[in-house]
């Protein structure tokens, strides 16, 4: 990441069309199929939660949080996590990542999941979901389920069919 003047900042709610754009150049068209952008459709962004990185006036990262729950319990799910594809490899989505996992142990959650690769998230200590704890509405391969506890013991009551639910700011 040297000599990039790189700005972290919360998400604004006027980053929104830059963010968008930014999706479909990292993610392309297909994203809409996925299961965790199904999950989200309809569903309110923790705008509170997200977190954008610029170099001047150019978006190029953002990570968002949303508020998901299973029954009573209720949590927030990482993603999406984008990078520009012309500033991939330079540690903006670890920066991104860590930010917004520290925005969300702030603001009191005791819980992130994600779907996402094990090996990149465990730096963060994010853990495969123990098997038949959580699912998805839609398919998802259960080593891409990882979750990381952000208050101790929270886990436990975390089981069943995760669904979006509406923001609480």
């Amino acid at each position: 990441m040297t000599d990039l003047s790189l700005v972290i900042r919360p998400e604004r709610p006027e980053d929104a069309p830059a963010i968008e754009r930014l999706h479909a150049r990292a993610f392309g068209p297909g994203r809409f199929a996925r299961t965790a952008y199904r999950l989200r459709e309809g569903a309110a962004e923790r705008v509170d939660l997200g977190i954008t990185a610029s170099v001047g006036s150019f978006l190029v990262g953002s990570v968002r949080m949303g508020p998901v729950r299973t029954g009573a319990t209720s949590f927030v799910m990482l993603g999406p996590l984008a990078v520009d594809p012309s500033f991939a490899g330079r540690g903006i989505g670890g920066t991104l990542t860590r930010a917004a996992i520290e925005g969300a142990r702030q603001a009191g959650e005791g819980l992130v999941i994600l779907v996402g690769d094990a090996p990149y998230y465990a730096r963060f200590g994010f853990t495969p979901v123990p098997p038949g704890r959580l699912s998805l509405p839609g398919p998802v391969d259960p080593a891409r389920l990882l979750w990381l506890e952000l208050a101790d013991g929270f886990s436990a009551g975390a089981s069943g069919l995760v669904e979006a639910r509406g923001a609480s700011l």
